[in-house]
């Protein structure tokens, strides 16, 4: 199958031809139908996160199974799927507590003694986040993927894999933003977008979108914001807090940046809570004014939206088939696989909100 390898950082990926296992025991092989390029990707593309290499990236996406190993008992041949990179086992501490987005059981993977997953004819390649979405075909356990109903665009319910998850599951789970409420979130990528449209499901009665681009301030408005605020004509920290009255129940960060996290701190009125989504660089400190938290206000992270997936998945595929998860507007192009490295590139521009690359 083709797919497209990462085999030093800060270089292209490579289009090549490479081999999956059949599946084994709990493991479901999937035909890729439709994969988001995702900033994320960007991250370990470009050091910021380490990762074993060679590897497949990829991470946000959705297809149709093809085959299943023994004893899987939740899909079969001919259903579609959304795959999740936040697999669960199911019996560790954090799923049972309901924490499932943050299971780390090795399980989840094939043991070092068994053939891998993926490989060429030199060497194994290293599967990326339990998925490696930018190939032909995915070999995944089956805790990683939700069925969904066969009518769902495949395009669009692959940003369900991760950048809606991700930006909604924030709002709505980790944060849990109450009817009424008001909100500011601080970038307005494919995550962020999904949040101001996380927070206009939620009922939040102000809405303010924060970003440098016009062009993405404007398709903010298309999700729910109610107010626009550009931070490179005005302090973004004052023209929230004046337009709120002294600061914004809840905030989110989503871009993954010292600078734009402490903003969103000192963007809360008195016992608000900050969430950051954005992936901060690893060794990056975020500084915050002690005396601060003696107004009850609370900084906390997220991660893939505090996710119960494939609870989750199911309802925001409805909500886009009732108009009000607005997953179109995502998209900004649609690309071949062999245009991924310039799907990257354009993630770097802060102009996109979503490359989608299709397979045949």
């Amino acid at each position: 199958m083709k797919a497209a390898v990462l085999h030093e950082v800060n270089q292209p990926l490579s289009i090549e031809r490479i081999s999956h296992a059949k599946p084994g025991p709990r493991e479901v092989l999937i035909r890729t139908v439709a994969a988001g390029v995702c900033h994320s990707d960007l991250h370990f593309q470009n050091g910021s996160y380490p990762y074993p290499l060679p590897a497949v990236l990829g991470h946000e996406s959705a297809g149709v199974v093809e085959a299943v190993g023994r004893d899987v008992h939740y899909v079969k041949p001919g259903d579609h799927v959304i795959t999740c990179l936040s697999a669960f086992c199911g019996h560790c501490e954090c799923c049972l507590t309901g924490h499932m987005s943050l299971c780390q059981e090795p399980e989840l993977q094939r043991a070092p003694e068994q053939a891998p997953r993926l490989g060429n004819r030199k060497k194994p390649i290293n599967q990326f986040l339990n998925l490696s979405s930018f190939a032909e075909r995915m070999l995944v356990h089956e805790h990683a993927i939700a069925k969904i109903r066969p009518d769902m665009p495949l395009d669009r319910a692959a940003l369900i894999g991760c950048g809606v998850t991700t930006g909604v599951g924030a709002v709505i789970h980790t944060a849990r933003v109450e009817p009424g409420a008001t909100v500011a979130v601080i970038g307005c990528g494919g995550v962020g977008l999904s949040a101001i449209n996380g927070a206009a499901i939620a009922g939040a009665s102000r809405i303010i979108a924060v970003d440098m681009v016009p062009a993405k301030l404007d398709l903010a408005r298309k999700f729910g914001a109610t107010d626009t605020v550009n931070a490179r004509e005005v302090d973004a920290i004052e023209a929230v807090r004046e337009l709120t009255g002294g600061g914004v129940h809840y905030s989110f960060e989503a871009i993954g940046l010292k600078q734009t996290a402490e903003q969103a701190f000192k963007m809360l009125r008195r016992g608000g809570t900050a969430t950051v989504i954005g992936m901060i660089p690893v060794g990056t400190m975020v500084e915050l004014h002690g005396p601060e938290f003696l107004q009850e206000r609370t900084m906390q992270g997220s991660n893939m939206g505090s996710n119960r997936f494939r609870v989750d998945m199911p309802r925001f595929v409805e909500f886009y088939l009732q108009g009000r998860l607005h997953l179109d507007d995502l998209i900004s192009r649609r690309i071949r696989l062999e245009d991924v490295n310039e799907g990257l590139k354009a993630l770097e521009t802060g102009e996109v909100a979503r490359s989608v690359i299709m397979f045949d």
